[in-house]
This record gives C-alpha cells, structure tokens and sequence, in this order.
C-alpha cells in the first residue's frame, strides 16, 4: 500500500452514533489512519458536533457546543470525521454560529479549514488507494447526503473499494437520492422518512447485492432498520470496517450486541 513520509497529528471527531451504537467504526477509523501514516488522538472532551440543536433551529446550544469542540480540537494538524453529516456541521456551519463574533468565527473557520470526512481525507489528503484489504462478496454503496452534497464524498470510497481483494460493488439505480434519516427529519416527518427508506431500500434489494455500504452511521441504522423489518437478508457495515478488514470479527449494523 502506499503510505506517506510525513506524519501528521490527527484528532478523531467519534461521532455520538458511532459512540453509542457502533464504537468498531471509531477504532476501524484509527487503524486506517495509522496505516495512512498518522499519528491519531481521541480527544476526549468531545461532544455532539450540535447538528440536532441547529437542523432544529436552537443555535444558542449549537454555539456552546461547538465553543467546547473548537477548544478541545485546537492544536491538531487535522481533524477527521467517519460521518458525513457530522463533518458538514464541523465543515460547512459551525463557523456561521459566529457571524456576530469575529474572534470565536475566525477561530471556528481555522478548525472547518482542516475538518475531513475520513474517506475523503485518506485520499484527497493523503493519497491512499489500497489497504490490503479483502472482502468475499458483492457489496452496494449509498451516498450520503451530507458527505455528498456538502464534502465532495463520491468517488473517493468507490476507489478504494474498486482495491479490495474479492469485492464487486454493484451499484444501485439512485446511490444519491436520500434515505429519508435526515437526523430530525424522520421525527418530524415519519410518514414521508417511512416512504423514502421503503424506496430506498427497494433500490438496495434490486442490485442483488449482499452487503449494504455507506460512511454515515444515521443513514446506516436507518437502512439496517427498514431490511431486517421487509425480512431481506443484505448485512449492512461502515464502510472503514471492511476497509480496515474488520468485518469477520464483527457483527452487521442491526445484528447482535456490537449494534
């Protein structure tokens, strides 16, 4: 595999997701930037990244939050993210809580600056196309709304997957259109979120496809949910876990105890 000279200090942004339900990401997240030539930390006064509070129009929380986030991720040559959706709020809006405070949005645009989703990051950044890893089977990805539309995140983890050993990415009709999570959207509106992962995952099961592969956890518990409830047997994973060459140690997203 490729792997660059220079080691760069790395900060892990977890995720709440990835925290509670499927804390393998985090440490698939680290072996894969330690392989990139990374040296990773977890800083561990994290929190929520505050895109509940903001999607939900209470900015006044989202800005204490992030206050804490830019404080704890200072210092860090980058920081990294294995969620689309919680690197855009880093990346594209956090910064926006300090229209009115130039000091603290200076402050905020620095840490966006080097903010990355981790796919795009190992190899936009750090130019890596392979990790030696091996999958058995035919996988389909979906894209993310948030990586996609506000990171960029679309050919990068198809490159990288195009490297492992025994995988066939067969792709769907519409890996684009959105799964209907939409963080507090499938609260606010049940009815239309129930229809849109119903269509989506009629677009899954069409592909023929075993496994079900994306880089956000919100979107992934979704998916994972609305399977196992229409009875199709597709395992749903992140995809650093294949890419890490985690998956025979672990369960599928929504099987046993490790979900």
């Amino acid at each position: 595999m490729t792997q660059p000279a220079s080691r760069p200090r790395v900060a892990l942004f977890v995720t709440c997701l990835v925290d509670m339900q499927r804390p393998s990401v985090g440490f698939a997240a680290i072996k894969l930037l330690e392989a990139a030539g990374c040296d990773v930390e977890v800083p561990r006064a994290q929190t929520c990244c505050g895109q509940p509070a903001y999607n939900s129009g209470d900015r006044a929380t989202a800005a204490d939050l992030a206050r804490g986030i830019v404080e704890a991720f200072s210092g860090y040559d980058y920081v990294v993210v294995p969620s689309g959706s919680c690197g855009g709020m880093l990346n594209s809006h956090m910064p926006h809580l300090f229209d009115n405070d130039p000091n603290m949005k200076a402050r905020a645009q620095a840490l966006a600056d080097k903010t990355f989703e981790l796919m795009s990051f190992l190899v936009d950044e750090r130019g890596m196309t392979e990790f030696g890893a091996q999958f058995d089977g035919s996988v389909t990805y979906h894209d993310s709304c948030a990586g996609l539309r506000e990171l960029d995140v679309k050919t990068q983890p198809r490159e990288l997957l195009a490297n492992v050993e025994g995988l066939s990415l067969v792709e769907m009709k519409e890996p684009e259109i959105c799964c209907g999570f939409g963080g507090t959207f499938c609260v606010k509106y049940p009815d239309i979120s129930t229809r849109m992962v119903s269509d989506k995952v009629a677009d899954i099961v069409s592909t023929g496809a075993g496994t079900l592969l994306a880089g956000d956890m919100g979107c992934l518990l979704n998916m994972a949910g609305r399977l196992q409830r229409e009875g199709h047997g597709v395992k749903v994973r992140h995809i650093a876990e294949v890419l890490a060459g985690m998956t025979g140690e672990l369960p599928a997203i929504g099987e046993g105890s490790a979900s």
